[in-house]
């Protein structure tokens, strides 16, 4: 399929780098093409999309299609979860051999300066491995969600998204929900681990762009408005099983104390499901521990 250019605007410095901004949709072609939609009215001229399906049981698929023929759609015939599904994008992106990947959540909506200030930041600071975006609240506007990216606690096995501005020494990882990245950057670290198949991948990959030299920033005027929660319940045991399994990996890697923090992580989190009258959380926490002690020891 023929790659999209989407936007217009006047070239400049900024705007000669390319960019691919990769959307991951999942069952969820609603937010997806209302991300498109936002996506139509950047102000920045070098931008090509690619959609990478991952294996959607709706009809999804047709009706990207349908409202965008004009722009790449890899399907999966499986949920490969977050991290492969991405990579499939972004490989195809370094392979069209631009300067800067746009990995963005389907469930979002960009303003038509986003990109623009995200380049213009990459341009200004070459060190940077990664610039991060301001994301709002969809149902509330003007609230913070996460100002680029946050902290994690590698003790408790806890983190948080930072919710104002702060140095950017303090960014221990920024939120793939919306992130710029030099495809240098990825050449060097390499792509999403696989192995996490939902969350802390996206602060796994920015530990090993810290790790190999790079800094982390944040694009202050790079503004967008995000759903929370789009493609799994922040409260089912789904959720709890996919935590805590990529939880015991990112710990086992980074934590300093591997097995203190596991405990804590574990059991406080379980702990917590029962104190709030959730059995279906703690079962979940607990034997995603045991599959995960069984099954991934690296």
């Amino acid at each position: 399929m023929a790659k999209a250019s989407v936007g217009h605007g006047h070239m400049n410095n900024i705007d000669e780098a390319s960019v691919c901004c990769i959307l991951l949709n999942w069952n969820g072609h609603a937010d997806t093409l209302q991300c498109l939609k936002s996506l139509k009215l950047t102000t920045y001229p070098r931008l090509t999309v690619i959609v990478v399906d991952n294996g959607s049981t709706d009809d999804s698929v047709s009706q990207i299609q349908t409202a965008h023929p004009e722009i790449e759609l890899i399907g999966n015939s499986v949920n490969l979860g977050f991290g492969a599904g991405n990579n499939l994008g972004i490989r195809r992106a370094l392979q069209l051999g631009v300067k800067y990947i746009w990995l963005l959540n389907n469930d979002t909506v960009v303003q038509p300066n986003t990109l623009r200030e995200l380049v213009s930041l990459c341009e200004n600071h070459p060190e940077l491995g990664q610039a991060g975006s301001v994301l709002y609240y969809a149902h509330a506007p003007s609230q913070v969600q996460a100002w680029g990216g946050g902290k994690v606690n590698l003790h408790m096995g806890t983190s948080y998204h930072f919710t104002q501005p702060v140095p950017w020494v303090q960014l221990d990882f920024v939120t793939a929900a919306s992130v710029l990245i030099p495809s240098r950057v990825l050449d060097e670290v390499g792509l999403f681990d696989e192995q996490y198949f939902m969350y802390w991948e996206d602060t796994d990959l920015s530990f090993r762009i810290r790790r190999a030299g790079w800094r982390l920033g944040v694009a202050e005027n790079a503004r967008l408005l995000h759903k929370e929660g789009a493609s799994s319940k922040p409260r089912s045991a789904q959720h709890d099983k996919y935590v805590t399994n990529s939880g015991i990996r990112f710990l086992k890697h980074y934590a300093p104390a591997p097995f203190l923090s596991l405990a804590i992580f574990i059991y406080g989190r379980a702990l917590r499901r029962l104190l709030r009258g959730n059995p279906a959380g703690f079962f979940a926490i607990l034997r995603a521990s045991f599959s995960s002690g069984r099954n991934r020891t690296t």
